[in-house]
């Protein structure tokens, strides 16, 4: 699709590192949509997600443990974190605006006490009014203005950062953030022979400050209470990986000042983030799936017993890898062998394979294993909205495992809505990534990405609607032609903050 751009136009694709081909190609994409998945059955118990027993889940911690010990092994842990938290104050918003308390509204009032900002809220109000706290405030049926000081900037602020800075559980010795409780986290699963841990942000341009005086300020309390160094570093999402808007006709939507309107393009533009990481194996997780010190005990064994997995199946491709680039050319009984293990390991089959010469099925086989690799915790289904773990066929008849999402497949066809229906199981975003190859290189990890995943979705900008392109999800797309397993964790180890309600659950709460 041709578009007519002005100077100006040009001028800020140049600033923004968008080129005119990427332009026309995303707005081709309104018009063409996407390629359905193709779900040949969930994953699940029976095919797809692997449960250990307890002596698995035992040797799995040693491998992990014995792994950690390696001075040539570097982990690190990746965090989205750029998100704004907003959307955990939406019932907040709508009564601040107006509108009559919803049941969450009140609730929120009525335990203000037992939310980790409750004191700093209290100060935030009676600096502004006059010494009057926030009990009392409420008192006197003042409850919007404590709101408006903890959504708005002459309070807290808390509607315009990021979920990485926001008060989310109280201790006997204070408080701590969802970054304190990220970091906090890792030392207990990710620190290295040398005691450092390694662990990687995704933020706003407008966050890195005060995210930055958050580590200076508590950065060396953590260090002494877990006996660790943090190497921590941020990176912001790149602005070329930003997707142009348009109308419901497809036609560019421009600002009130006529410059073109661009988005940014989901966590799918994380990979470029994460290719960039200097690591051999990371830990992903989103910023608000952690829980205090006194419930983290199913995560720290969960998240060990992954990277025990994960180590032991690269251990594995890497074996097999090497006779695969040795002058002798494997035997047919071990060629089989690897195909089986692929098959078990990964669900990838390959069509035809027994038509295939056996020059052909060492290409092949060559081909599919030298491929980043991830394992993938996986909760039973408890009726969480979001994506879950796949059997898929591509277009060239072979099979893997992918996470997918509802606006992933063909709505329209009842075999394919059944199938993605059927799914007993639930993505929490708990992943690890080997992301070398075999003789140490580094993936291009971009070069792995299904461009076919994207998705459209509806939003709107003031009183227009408009039409926003998000490009291959980080754990969808971004990642679907890497080497894919799916394991059970237990749903303890799964406990976001999606709204401010959810920090009042009993998990998030001190316990006392």
């Amino acid at each position: 699709m041709e578009i007519k751009l002005t100077e100006e136009d040009l001028s800020q694709l140049k600033q923004k590192g968008i080129s005119q081909k990427t332009l026309e190609a995303q707005l081709s994409r309104f018009e063409q949509g996407f390629k359905p998945i193709n779900i040949v059955a969930p994953a699940g118990v029976e095919g797809g997600v692997k449960v250990f027993d307890n002596e698995e889940l035992g040797d799995l911690l040693k491998v992990w443990d014995d792994a950690l010990m390696s001075p040539e092994l570097k982990v690190q842990k990746f965090v989205p974190a750029s998100g704004a938290a907003s959307r955990m104050f939406k019932e907040l918003y709508k009564y601040l605006k107006g509108a009559e308390p919803s049941e969450s509204v009140t609730q929120v009032i009525e335990h203000l006490d037992d939310f980790a900002f409750s004191d700093a809220l209290d100060r935030a109000c009676m600096l502004g009014e006059g010494g009057k706290s926030s009990a009392k405030l409420i008192e006197i049926g003042e409850g919007r203005t404590v709101i408006r000081y903890l959504l708005e900037e002459e309070g807290m602020n808390y509607g315009h950062l990021p979920k990485a800075l926001i008060l989310f559980h109280r201790y006997a010795h204070g408080t701590r953030t969802a970054t304190e409780e990220q970091l906090a986290e890792s030392a207990k699963y990710a620190s290295n022979s040398t005691r450092i841990v390694h662990v990687h942000f995704t933020l706003s341009p407008e966050h890195i400050a005060p995210f930055q005086t958050l580590l200076s300020r508590r950065l060396s309390d953590l260090e002494d209470r877990y006996s660790v160094k943090y190497d921590v570093t941020y990176s912001i999402q790149k602005p070329e990986t930003d997707t142009i808007a348009v109308d419901l006709n497809n036609q560019p939507m421009r600002g009130e000042d006529g410059s073109l309107m661009f988005r940014p393009g989901g966590h799918g533009a994380l990979i470029e983030n994460l290719n960039e990481l200097d690591a051999d194996i990371i830990f992903i997780k989103n910023i608000d799936n952690v829980v205090p010190d006194h419930y983290v005990a199913d995560t720290i064994i969960y998240k060990k017993a992954i990277g025990g997995y994960l180590i032991t199946l690269r251990n594995q491709v890497h074996k097999y890898m090497a006779e695969l680039s040795e002058e002798g050319r494997p035997s047919s009984s071990e060629l089989e062998e690897m195909r089986e293990f692929l098959e078990t390991a990964f669900c990838v089959t390959i069509e035809n394979w027994s038509e295939l010469s056996p020059d052909a099925q060492a290409d092949q086989l060559r081909e599919l294993l030298n491929r980043p690799i991830r394992v993938c915790g996986m909760v039973r289904n408890e009726g969480e909205p979001g994506g879950g773990p796949y059997i898929v066929r591509d277009a060239e008849g072979v099979t893997s495992l992918q996470i997918l999402e509802s606006t992933q497949i063909n709505r329209e066809d009842p075999e394919q809505r059944e199938a993605f229906n059927k799914s007993t199981y639930f993505n929490p975003v708990d992943l690890v990534c080997c992301v070398r190859a075999y003789k140490g290189q580094k993936f291009d990890l971009t070069a792995f990405v299904d461009e076919e995943t994207g998705f459209m979705s509806h939003k709107s900008s003031g009183a227009r609607d408009l039409k926003a392109l998000e490009l291959p999800g980080l754990w969808n797309g971004a990642m679907s032609r890497w080497n894919t397993a799916f394991v059970e964790v237990p749903v303890t180890t799964f406990n976001p903050v999606k709204t401010v309600n959810d920090l009042l659950r009993p998990v998030h709460q001190y316990n006392r």
